[in-house]
């Protein structure tokens, strides 16, 4: 008897041991998936036309033939995705989960089949708070409201799209929310003198600052925010000439700030969805714009400086589709505007921006997705019309005070016709 009791004894640390193992508890899913998809012309785009931007501009041959006019067909299954959704014990009075999420997209295009990392964070979830650390969307890719595109762009360039390094603390106050949220650059860049970077964020020392607030009920959804970056695109400027070749050290940083809101109404029978923004250096978030060099600063005939000024865009864009399980319906329309730079871009000057020789942007797309069972086959058409500046405008670009807007464009316009099949698991 005392033998069996001994070891009883030994075994209820064990059992204790195994019920608290049994709380940490890892579900797999994800998707196989493949993108069939023709263009009516040459496209602006990544991972070989997988994720559509807008359509090329007119490139004139000798004969006076568009080289651009040229349809493309492809098909891909680089978006093929695996989820692996974690909850674990409490810790500090908070339920935790993680997630890492993973596809075949690459981070580059010479890097295109190439396993690249999504999402990876984990959350503390108490009662009216919650705090996540990790890599996910940027706040401005609102998660419970976005484009239903069966495209991957997921409505860009209309759509902030990009995925960051953040620190992200969510106050809940009822139906309200207040969220605020740090963040860095990794896949997701600015541009400046050496290409696009997480560098010019890092070297700023700041990290990028976003903060909004929204209510959210059971079948309406509004809220608001504003995002703040400020970048440094050089650590010194350089006069080189015959006779001098020298450095000199700058602490010079371009900003800009952006305001968004949102809205989504789900009814029993379908889900409407809008978003606009007024936005500055919107380039790490695959939309139009970024910033340009302002002036030049010299010192006995040595360069000193160099100042930046950002280039503002607007963006606006409603998604409605029908809320049936098996077969839905769905429209996009999304309008985007460059504006221009905040200030005067001196003639000398570069601009590190997407879309700087654009007017506007819109797009019409309408989906139709049918699902059985697991299986997935979504046909899609996205309308993409870029108005580009024209060649005979005075200066090119640099008009209305300089500052980099178009006046005068002609459109340009590209059909994509998209077949999107998935299983999911």
């Amino acid at each position: 008897m005392k033998k069996y009791l001994f070891v009883f004894l030994i075994q209820i640390p064990l059992l204790g041991s195994a019920q608290e193992e049994k709380k940490l508890g890892v579900e797999l899913n994800g998707s196989v998936r493949t993108d069939i998809f023709f263009d009516s012309r040459q496209t602006e785009d990544l991972r070989e036309g997988h994720f559509l931007l807008y359509p090329k501009s007119k490139l004139l041959d000798n004969n006076g033939k568009d080289i651009n006019a040229s349809p493309k067909f492809n098909l891909m299954s680089i978006d093929t995705r695996l989820t692996a959704l974690i909850k674990g014990p409490d810790a500090f009075g908070a339920k935790t989960s993680g997630l890492i999420e993973g596809e075949f997209y690459g981070n580059i295009n010479s890097d295109i089949n190439g396993f690249r990392l999504r999402h990876a964070m984990v959350k503390l979830t108490w009662e009216t708070s919650e705090l996540m650390v990790g890599q996910f969307w940027h706040p401005m890719f609102i998660t419970s409201s976005f484009p239903g595109t069966v495209s991957f762009n997921t409505g860009a360039p209309f759509q902030p799209f990009a995925r960051n390094p953040q620190i992200r603390l969510t106050k809940k106050l009822g139906n309200i929310n207040l969220i605020g949220t740090l963040l860095e650059q990794i896949d997701f860049t600015s541009t400046g003198p050496s290409g696009a970077s997480p560098k010019y964020l890092i070297n700023s020392a700041l990290p990028e600052l976003n903060f909004r607030i929204e209510y959210k009920s059971d079948d309406f959804l509004f809220g608001g925010g504003c995002n703040y970056k400020s970048i440094m695109p050089r650590l010194y400027v350089e006069t080189v000439n015959s006779t001098t070749n020298s450095k000199v050290k700058t602490n010079e940083r371009v900003s800009g700030v952006s305001v968004f809101t949102y809205a989504q109404l789900t009814l029993e029978p379908v889900t409407i969805s809008t978003y606009g923004y007024r936005g500055q250096m919107m380039y790490s978030m695959t939309n139009l714009g970024g910033y340009a060099e302002k002036e030049f600063v010299y010192e006995n005939a040595k360069l000193t400086n160099i100042t930046y000024t950002p280039i503002n865009t607007m963006s606006l864009w409603t998604d409605v589709h029908t809320n049936g399980k098996t077969l839905q319906f769905g429209f996009f329309g999304g309008y985007t505007k460059n504006h221009g730079a905040s200030d005067s871009i001196s003639t000398a000057g570069k601009v590190y921006a997407r879309g700087d020789d654009i007017d506007y942007i819109y797009r019409i797309s309408p989906r139709v997705i049918y699902n059985s069972g697991k299986f997935r086959v979504a046909p899609e058409i996205e309308y993409t019309v870029a108005a580009f500046a024209t060649t005979n405008e005075q200066t090119g670009l640099l008009n209305v005070n300089n500052k980099r807007a178009v006046t005068r464009s002609k459109e340009t316009g590209n059909f994509r016709f998209l077949i999107g099949v998935y299983y999911f698991f």
